[in-house]
């Protein structure tokens, strides 16, 4: 029975030592445009905040393709104070999408990824 208790505790003590101390907490990491006109460059903002004691450096935020432009500002971030990553999408395709930045901020191993989707409809 002890081992069975031990064997339980083990399995459920796993998803709580994977999680990661992100230094950052975004309000959302993925966002929806719904339907929107091609041709028609659409943006949207992930806000974030400095939840570590020091301060914080975004090294890059690189999207998966050319058709998405990403800004981040390029000063740290300071303990406690919020930010926000600008994402454009240029709409030129007709048709569903899903595209990602990933953001990688110093110090830290694991990226961050946000994403954008919707479907471009045409004019």
């Amino acid at each position: 029975m002890r081992k069975l208790l031990a064997a339980l505790a083990f399995v459920i003590a796993i998803p709580v030592l994977a999680q990661t101390n992100a230094p950052v907490s975004f309000k959302e990491t993925k966002h929806s445009f719904g339907k929107i006109a091609q041709g028609k460059p659409v943006t949207t903002e992930f806000s974030f905040t400095n939840v570590s004691d020091k301060p914080v450096v975004i090294e890059s935020a690189v999207a998966g393709c050319g058709c998405t432009k990403p800004e981040y500002p390029e000063t740290p971030i300071m303990k406690g104070k919020s930010a926000t990553i600008k994402v454009t999408y240029n709409a030129a395709s007709v048709g569903n999408f899903t595209k990602t930045v990933t953001v990688k901020l110093a110090g830290t191993a694991e990226p961050i990824v946000l994403t954008i989707d919707g479907e471009v409809l045409k004019p």
